[in-house]
């Protein structure tokens, strides 16, 4: 007889799934949670040390071939790290390790030579170094096609000008996935993708950004003057870097989904037992009707979210395109999120305002996933061309 499912989490999660689920929870427990704060009000993160015990763990490679230390394990695996990193009390930490395990190196780790995998790949899973991607401009944002920063072949070398704003990770980076121009062609194929150390001469954090919130990870403006790198250094070939960046982007918006409804939860969860605290008129607040009904809608939805974003795993476990279902879940993820830390801040009333509380820094992070990784607008677009009209 088979054995009888007791929970929900059974259906989709075997017990290699739960053990990594464990170890991530440990880690943020231990090693994160009691640290935020610190790093929030430092507006910036030791990610070398973080990033390397995190290495040490096999948690910056979970889906990465065993041969470049990764883990090979299966997408379930992938979704159980962001779920735990959802715990996490601030989204600038889960944004700080997703820009080094769903956005740097996915596509060093695809169409990457062996070269750029051992000395760039390698280290990046091993938390030995740290990376960011670098696509968006002072002038080209959503309009990825817009982006100016060149990089001239000559020799075996290209040479590097330009600049980027907006860089996760960028004040710490050892390496960048960087996209730039390598023709003045019109069209979508003068376009490469490269792998950018930062050690060399003509780089230079410009500056580091003061941000409304997701504080603890640095945000960078980055420059580039007759940068010199090895024609080596490019990812796959010359003129598909557009195509990598845009399978790029699919890896990276799937990591905001787990993180999205497991913060909303951890909010409602939190301005529950606020509400079962604050007494109102010789009640507490949670016995309104109206706050009760709100939560119930929230929950709802963030269920919804829950079982798109599971739908999706389905998929990649089959190797079928998801760029549909990914742009629907990060529309979705964003609106849901801002819409609970808006709604609960509103039910903590003058308290949720200060910034010493939680739900206030929730409130300032959940603003950024309508605009970073394709703002809410350009989800739509690609919805909307996918679907015919």
């Amino acid at each position: 007889m088979a054995a009888k499912i007791k929970s929900a989490n059974q259906i989709y999660f075997n017990k290699d799934h739960e053990m990594v689920r464990r170890a991530v929870k440990e880690f943020v427990d231990k090693e994160i949670n009691p640290h935020i704060d610190e790093w929030e009000e430092q507006g910036i993160a030791p990610l070398h040390d973080l990033f390397k015990k995190m290495g040490d763990l096999g948690f910056l490679g979970i889906r990465y071939d065993l041969k470049y230390g990764g883990q090979g394990l299966d997408y379930w695996c992938d979704l159980v790290l962001l779920e735990e990193l959802g715990h996490v009390r601030g989204m600038g930490i889960p944004m700080a390790v997703s820009v080094q395990t769903h956005m740097a190196t996915p596509a060093i780790a695809e169409f990457g030579s062996e070269y750029l995998k051992e000395t760039y790949l390698r280290p990046a899973i091993a938390g030995e170094m740290v990376s960011s991607i670098a696509v968006t401009e002072p002038g080209a944002g959503s309009d990825v096609a817009a982006l100016q920063t060149t990089a001239k072949k000559e020799g075996d070398t290209y040479i590097i000008n330009g600049s980027k704003t907006y860089i996760t990770n960028g004040t710490q980076a050892d390496f960048l996935t960087l996209l730039a121009r390598t023709s003045d062609d019109p069209g979508y194929h003068s376009f490469s993708l490269f792998v950018v150390p930062t050690d060399l001469p003509g780089f230079q954090v410009s500056r580091k950004l003061d941000k409304l919130g997701v504080r603890c990870s640095d945000t960078a403006e980055l420059f580039f003057d007759n940068l010199r790198i090895p024609t080596e250094n490019l990812i796959g070939q010359e003129g598909q870097g557009f195509v990598y960046q845009m399978q790029q982007f699919q890896h990276e918006r799937f990591s905001c989904l787990p993180g999205a409804y497991i913060a909303s939860m951890d909010m409602i969860n939190m301005t529950i037992e606020h509400l079962k605290n604050r007494i109102v008129f010789g009640k507490p607040l949670l016995t309104k009707q109206v706050l009760r009904h709100r939560l119930a809608d929230w929950l709802t939805e963030i269920e919804c979210l829950r079982q798109l974003t599971y739908h999706i795993v389905r998929m990649k476990m089959e190797g079928l395109d998801v760029t549909r279902e990914v742009s629907m879940g990060k529309l979705f993820a964003a609106q849901l999120t801002r819409k609970v830390s808006d709604g609960c801040l509103q039910m903590y009333g003058g308290l949720g305002y200060m910034n010493e509380m939680l739900i206030s820094r929730y409130y300032r992070d959940a603003r950024l996933f309508s605009i970073g990784g394709g703002t809410d607008e350009i989800m739509r677009e690609i919805i909307a061309r996918m679907e015919g009209y």
